[in-house]
């Protein structure tokens, strides 16, 4: 880790403002090309691989980062470009040795696809920058990151957020008839518990649905009271997109959301890429930069390497009160099962 803090070290307060505006202008062109794209086959598989399945508009947004990371990257910031679908080792200016880069952009253009592609529900562009330390680079040293919102077609406007790490959250609302860009107002949920809040764990296969519906289920037994006949007033919302999940914790919706997949597959021996993967979580630094915890389900940090394929099981709390009520028993409940 001394070795990325030397390398953060030579980044600038200007320097991380400048990166931090790259990154949301990239996103934007992101979303303004997802109208065009709207008439085609969106929901075509394009391809299968080891991380998830990749659709035709995975393929659209693919060929716009390429192209704005070609015209825009400033080439004195070499860096080594990770993202779904690409080639280990793609790097901007192209063809420089990763070994000479000085960055590392993690990015997933669209996560919620199915959501978009069925024009459901918004998706969100995510990006995460750290400084360069090859195999090494984890999801801890990410200290500039980015998430748009993908919108449906009906939508009027879209969210933006981002951040340097220790410099707070920036939000704006954009008016995506005029491009008129508005302050949004960042606030986490101060509720010490999540009675008759929204409260989730992602679950959004059949593939160890029914373990992670236990542990939910014991969860709240334990956590919270029960209310008219004896039910609890916990609300499940599955909304499939971690950078969506993020959002709700982000603007006060949700209290608590889990994503437990990779020890639930791990539990039940079962072999699949349908988990969440560093790419997904990347834009974990918002919301740590607006109050809220995220953290391996452990209590640990995120330390996940910067790859498309190693599975991120995570936690997210609203607030410390939240923390301090639910992770000591999501401990020991998932150290019991």
């Amino acid at each position: 880790m001394g070795w990325a803090r030397r390398k953060l070290a030579d980044v600038t307060p200007v320097q991380s403002e400048r990166a931090r505006r790259l990154l949301c202008r990239l996103q934007d062109s992101i979303r303004d090309r997802l109208p065009t794209a709207r008439g085609r086959a969106m929901s075509k598989v394009a391809a299968v691989t080891a991380a998830d399945t990749i659709y035709a508009v995975d393929k659209v947004s693919e060929h716009a980062v390429l192209a704005w990371m070609r015209k825009n990257w400033p080439r004195g910031w070499p860096v080594e470009l990770v993202m779904e679908g690409l080639d280990d080792g793609t790097t901007f200016p192209r063809g420089t040795p990763v070994a000479d880069t000085k960055f590392k952009l993690i990015l997933d253009p669209i996560d919620g696809t199915r959501a978009i592609m069925h024009d459901k529900r918004s998706a969100w562009s995510l990006a995460g920058l750290a400084p360069q330390r090859g195999t090494k680079t984890n999801l801890a040293d990410i200290f500039v990151a980015a998430m748009t919102e993908l919108p449906t077609s009906k939508a009027g406007y879209a969210d933006q957020f981002s951040a340097v790490r220790g410099k707070g959250v920036v939000a704006a609302r954009i008016d995506l008839r005029t491009g008129r860009r508005t302050k949004l107002t960042v606030r986490p949920s101060r509720a010490k518990n999540v009675e008759h809040g929204f409260a989730s764990f992602a679950k959004f296969f059949p593939e160890g649905k029914a373990w992670l519906a236990g542990i939910e289920e014991e969860l709240w037994r334990r956590t919270t009271k029960p209310v008219g006949a004896g039910g609890r007033a916990v609300f499940d919302d599955q909304y499939p997109s971690s950078g969506g999940q993020l959002y709700e914790l982000l603007v006060g919706h949700d209290r608590f959301i889990a994503d437990l997949r990779p020890q639930a597959f791990a539990r039940l021996g079962l072999k699949s890429a349908l988990a969440c993967h560093p790419y997904d979580i990347c834009t974990a630094l918002i919301a740590r930069e607006a109050g809220c915890l995220i953290e391996r389900p452990d209590g640990r940090p995120l330390d996940a390497p910067l790859d498309t394929t190693t599975p991120v099981a995570w936690v997210g709390y609203a607030n410390a009160a939240l923390h301090h009520l639910i992770r000591p028993v999501l401990g020991r409940l998932l150290k019991s099962t």
